[in-house]
């Protein structure tokens, strides 16, 4: 029969290679200097505290990961509103002339196809605001900048129906 010594040495060692293995050996190796066994001591014991620490560091985690993109869409919003306060647009009228044209959908397509996107351009308006291709297969940003260049350029008279 191995003594006790072996056996914490053994523990040991596989503590090293094999995590699992150390804390199932722990449970049934004697107390340093006690000569007494560890019966008492329950593997979920054993598991809990880390599980939990670990648990509680990956929320800590994600509520600053969280945080960060706030932080980074909030810097995105102003920088956004300072450039369409320049061509003389709130975002909120902006906002309000796409919820009327699409429901806010860049995606949005009328249902002959001539008006396209967010805020329902045709071809050649887009097209006079610097826009190519398709506005609705343009990023939403895109979108946003070509109707404030077109309401800096005309008001709200090419929405007539939404005009703000």
């Amino acid at each position: 029969m191995p003594s006790r010594r072996s056996i914490s040495t053994i523990a040991v060692t596989l503590g090293a290679l094999f995590p699992a293995a150390a804390i199932a050996a722990a449970v049934d190796a004697p107390l340093p200097g006690s000569g007494e066994g560890r019966a008492d001591v329950v593997a979920g014991d054993v598991l809990e505290r880390p599980a939990q620490r670990l648990h509680q560091a990956i929320q800590l985690q994600v509520r600053e990961m969280r945080r960060q993109a706030l932080e980074r869409a909030a810097r995105a919003e102003a920088r956004r509103q300072a450039e369409f306060a320049g061509l003389g647009v709130s975002t909120s009228t902006l906002e309000a002339i796409a919820a009327c044209e699409s429901g806010g959908d860049p995606a949005a397509v009328s249902s002959d196809g001539t008006y396209r996107g967010k805020y329902q351009f045709d071809y050649g308006t887009w097209a006079s605001v610097g826009g190519s291709g398709d506005p609705a297969a343009a990023p939403e940003g895109e979108q946003d900048y070509r109707a404030a260049l077109l309401y800096s350029q005309s008001a709200s008279s090419p929405w007539p129906n939404c005009g703000v």
